[in-house]
């Protein structure tokens, strides 16, 4: 039976040969055939375009042609979009918003030169009020700090419960180099705030389980997809954190499902929870244990163990012995990846942990409790006597 990978697992395969890492090398640590990766690459590079592959010279040919195209037309929308930005505080001297900008476009030495005629007909005002300005410009502080907060507001529109931290981190997003203090500061003189501003209680209590405990701390299993244990991480990177959600065979201590993002919501545990089960093949009657966070007692999780026909088991309040496993995998993470050095962003991160669970912890890293094999080497095995004694 061929191997099923998803979506989230390709996306991030394709992410490592992108970040300079040698296709030969991530075949290698997770386990891929070399066509496979090759097919992940192509696809993703034409698929973004929405176009096939073709073996036509003169298509080929085209479609480099196309792309080119393709990406001259996103950098005029791109053009666009950071206009919409200068332009989203609508005021009295709003075209002087965007007079920087027109003179960013029109420079020698820009990527995308615009004509000044161009740029101030499609804005929607005149050459000699732009060159009024430009004969007389504001600082650079002033008019960076105009943008930005327009910038802010759009955002504070797309989620109005986010509160600074949350806006600093969509501005980290789109590539704004800017602290915490000064989001604040900007949002302050706005008058941009969540529209939750009763402070909740930093620590709050865990919620009441949806399941039994089913595992009772017996971390055995006599067979694969018999008990599987999940839990969450975090770590902080410059950009902010990153969480992990993992999900663990009892028999081969294999991770067989995982799930990395930048907000702990729900979603991302169940995310996980499908990844598991597209990679075994969707098997049914397995026990999943975890704590008692929000995300596992949510009811997006627990729906999603009821379709698939699985166990859900819950631990206590507080006893971290009740994940004990799981809790000695993300143990090995810290120390091993997290760690080891400051992370600059996400995404360097997600390829760290990425690299070390599937090219390590699973290929190279061997385990008495599996008499000394790795765990893909033991489910290999696990697996021949299944077949034999069928």
């Amino acid at each position: 039976m061929p191997m099923k990978y998803s979506e989230e697992f390709k996306r991030d395969a394709v992410a490592l040969v992108e970040s300079g890492i040698a296709q030969k090398t991530v075949c290698k640590d997770l386990g891929v055939s070399k066509s496979a990766l090759g097919a992940w690459v192509q696809d993703s590079r034409f698929k973004t375009y929405g176009m096939s592959p073709s073996k036509d010279p003169d298509e080929q040919r085209e479609m480099r042609q196309a792309l080119k195209r393709i990406r001259e037309l996103e950098m005029e929308n791109e053009v666009l979009r950071r206009a919409a930005a200068y332009l989203s505080q609508v005021h009295i001297n709003a075209p002087k918003i965007v007079f920087p900008l027109v003179r960013e476009m029109a420079a020698a030495g820009a990527r995308v030169r615009v004509p000044v005629a161009v740029a101030c007909r499609v804005l929607g005002f005149s050459e000699q009020a732009y060159y009024q300005w430009l004969a007389s410009p504001r600082s650079t502080r002033e008019i960076e700090e105009e943008h930005l907060i327009g910038v802010l507001h759009e955002l504070h529109e797309e989620d109005p419960e986010g509160g600074y931290r949350v806006l600093a981190d969509d501005l980290h997003d789109l590539g704004y180099q800017i602290s915490e203090r000064r989001v604040w500061r900007l949002c302050k003189i706005a008058g941009i705030q969540s529209v939750i501003t009763k402070r909740k209680r930093r620590y709050q209590q865990a919620g009441a389980p949806v399941g039994d405990d089913l595992v009772e701390r017996d971390f055995t299993a006599e067979y694969l997809d018999e008990k599987w244990l999940t839990d969450l991480t975090e770590h902080w990177t410059s950009e902010g954190k990153l969480y992990l959600c993992a999900i663990k065979d009892v028999c081969s201590n294999k991770i067989v499902g995982y799930a990395i993002d930048k907000r702990m919501k729900a979603s991302l545990a169940v995310r996980a929870l499908e990844n598991a089960l597209m990679q075994r093949g969707y098997p049914q009657g397995v026990v999943v244990h975890s704590g008692r966070g929000s995300q596992f007692r949510s009811r997006k999780f627990q729906q999603a163990l009821k379709r698939h026909k699985l166990k859900g088991s819950m631990g206590r309040v507080g006893a971290c012995g009740d994940n004990a496993a799981m809790e000695s995998f993300f143990s090995l993470l810290q120390k091993n990846v997290l760690d080891r050095q400051s992370w600059r962003t996400r995404q360097e991160l997600r390829l760290a942990i990425v690299s070390w669970i599937e090219g390590k912890y699973h290929r190279k890293r061997r385990q008495r409790r599996l008499g000394k094999l790795t765990p893909v080497e033991f489910e290999a095995i696990m697996m021949d006597a299944v077949a034999l004694a069928a």
